[in-house]
């Protein structure tokens, strides 16, 4: 993202405005939105996502035990175990805040 905000900040700027429309529109409850970002982020392989709504989910209310059910879902339906697993064994870490995500909110 940082790329796009340099080389093409039209873009940056209107995929910004795109996050805020679902905020506003969105039709399901923070947890819920949480979840689903981090069971796509997980299929999509984006470390920084993973994190951004592991921590999201937990702000949220969710506990590590619901992640870890959604992590086995995500995984039993054909997700990399082991890269997942890399990403999200420090979950002490994320839910101490210790770890960032490196993106954008």
């Amino acid at each position: 993202m940082r790329m796009l905000a340099e080389f093409f900040p039209e873009f940056a700027e209107q995929l910004n405005g795109l996050d805020n429309l679902y905020a506003d529109k969105r039709t399901i409850d923070e947890k819920t939105y949480q979840f689903i970002c981090f069971a796509l982020s997980i299929k999509a392989r984006s470390r920084p996502c993973v994190l951004k709504h592991f921590k999201g989910a937990l702000e949220a209310g969710a506990t590590v035990k619901e992640l870890a059910y959604i992590l086995a879902l995500v995984m039993r339906e054909g997700a990399d175990d082991c890269w997942t697993h890399d990403v999200v064994g420090d979950w002490k870490q994320i839910m101490a805040g210790d770890v960032g995500c490196d993106c954008a909110t």
